[in-house]
């Protein structure tokens, strides 16, 4: 007997709908809403946001992805897809954005079984209209302040798990304070988009829960509780507009009748608490034991790692967020990703087998040549100013160069995860470069790993949907282990795996102690401790 789980995620552009069958093992139905294609005209969006005039001010509109629910669910209804089987759902939203209600938010959730739409009335329940989401970089004053407040970068970063950072919840609930105290005073309810479109789905003001919460500089990271130091800092009478923080395996109560009456939803489906993009992603990419990482090769580069036991970095490098299997997960995100790699490739007239060609025909260590590759500005560490460095390479030397960018990437992301204090012997790769297998060899020598190929594209729809079924069994009393819960939804390329080589591995440990060396003769990246 077939039994159906539903994740939902809503990113940037889109809302997705995933539907598993744990019986099968199949990933039986896919759905997504592309915002601007649905809604340009409406809400007059482009990619997802509302074009401003001052590029560092980024929003969307929460009512647009409620519109999106309604939408989707619709289509997915015209589909046949199984809807009245569905046992549990659970979600992903876009992580640090928020979302900010007044008094009828309430009484819009429990009205929700006698309405028609899900737009009836919504625009009565915002104090403020729009969301600023995780693209918005306009609050670095209200970070300096925040972190000031609570005492620099390491107490900030023991507290809450990451340094202060202008796309973090609190730096904007802070400057919506400053700038609209009247609308603040009128908010009652501070949601993430995660525990908004949770309250939409259940009818009730729905809990936060850990996984996300870590990624608004308010949680502690250890005790999973509100920050009193850090609510503080932020703004007044902060934590009574907050909700509850839990496990990321709550069952917070059944579908709202809304759903039963509109869209024939089963009416025993279980809602789990929905969490941010990276804690889904994270599982949907199959990483559920200490030792394995994930490594996303796209515009922004991403590592991603899980960690037992709480290793703090006082240098305020990276992130670490609670994981949903109970422990800690670690980010680290450099913007000189692929968009830098095209740099090297365009400036030298290669294309991408050229560029492949140019790894093939250089020899690991690049003869001791190095490069630091910020065409933009970057996280890790702190580059305002773009800036490229080579040292003992050629500019003219375009193989070279295609070797020294990789080389760069991957030491930088073996320099700076090493304060995790976890051993990887297991990388997932994805994104556009992890297909080149030349890249995967660099990344598997310098982190002394095993490469193994995967496609996420729909991961965190995915890991919201595993996330819902583990849940379901574990309030049913038969809990399942993550292992089993993946098993069979997470499809890694085992015959193409790339491993590392002993001599290739002896050059990189060397190189890593240079590479160090290097940055910290041109970057001051631990500026903000001194």
């Amino acid at each position: 007997m077939s039994k159906y789980f539903l994740g939902l995620d809503a990113s940037t552009q889109s809302i997705k709908g995933t539907i598993i069958d744990f019986e099968t093992k199949d990933v039986m139905y896919e759905k997504s809403i592309n915002f601007e294609d649905s809604f340009a005209d409406i809400y007059n969006i482009k990619s997802g946001i509302i074009v401003d005039s001052n590029p560092l001010i980024v929003h969307s509109y929460p009512k647009m992805w409620v519109h999106a629910i309604d939408l989707l669910f619709a289509e997915m209804k015209s589909d046949n897809a199984p809807l009245d089987k569905i046992l549990a759902i659970s979600g992903s939203g876009q992580q640090h954005g928020s979302v900010y209600l007044n008094d009828n938010f309430l009484d819009y959730l429990n009205n929700l079984k006698n309405k028609t739409s899900l737009l009836d009335g919504i625009d009565d329940i915002f104090s403020r209209k729009t969301s600023p989401i995780w693209m918005d970089s306009s609050t670095e004053k209200e970070c300096d302040e925040i972190r000031k407040s609570i005492g620099g970068v390491a107490e900030v970063f023991k507290l809450t798990g990451s340094d202060v950072f202008a796309r973090f919840t609190a730096s904007q609930i802070r400057k919506f304070y400053k700038q609209e105290e009247q609308s603040y005073n009128n908010t009652k309810h501070i949601h993430l988009v995660s525990s908004f479109l949770a309250s939409i789905m259940s009818g009730i003001s729905a809990p936060i829960d850990y996984g996300d919460g870590a990624g608004m500089n308010m949680m502690d990271i250890e005790k999973c509780i509100w920050n009193e130091k850090c609510l503080s800092a932020t703004s007044p009478n902060l934590k009574d507009k907050m909700t509850d923080i839990v496990n990321s395996d709550t069952c917070i109560g059944n579908i709202s009748e809304y759903f039963v009456k509109n869209y024939n939803v089963n009416k025993d489906a279980t809602i789990v608490v929905f969490s941010g993009d990276n804690p889904n992603s994270m599982i949907g990419v199959g990483l559920t034991n200490e030792g394995q990482a994930a490594y996303s090769l796209g515009t922004s580069d991403v590592y991603m790692s899980l960690m037992k036991k709480l290793s703090v970095n006082i240098n305020g490098e990276g992130h670490i967020f609670r994981s949903p299997i109970g422990d800690y997960m670690t980010l680290l995100v450099y913007k000189n990703g692929s968009l830098a790699r095209e740099q090297i490739r365009d400036k030298y007239k290669l294309n991408w087998t050229t560029f492949t060609e140019a790894l093939i025909k250089t020899k690991a260590g690049n003869n001791g040549g190095m490069m630091l590759p910020y065409f933009y500005p970057e996280i890790i560490p702190v580059v305002t100013e773009p800036k490229v460095i080579r040292k003992n390479i050629d500019e003219s030397d375009a193989f070279a160069n295609v070797r020294a960018i990789i080389e760069a990437q991957m030491l930088s992301s073996r320099v700076h995860s090493d304060w995790m204090n976890v051993d990887i012997d297991t990388i997932y790769a994805t994104g556009g470069a992890s297909k080149d297998k030349e890249i995967c060899k660099v990344m598997a020598n310098v982190h002394k790993a095993d490469i193994y190929n995967f496609d996420s594209t729909n991961s965190a729809s995915l890991g919201s949907a595993i996330r819902a079924l583990h849940a379901y069994y574990k309030k049913e009393k038969s809990e399942l282990s993550w292992a089993a819960a993946t098993t069979g939804f997470v499809h890694v390329d085992k015959k193409n795996k790339v491993s590392p080589n002993i001599e290739d591995m002896k050059v990189y440990d060397e190189m890593a102690v240079k590479y160090k060396e290097l940055e910290s003769e041109y970057f001051d990246f631990y500026q903000k401790v001194k």
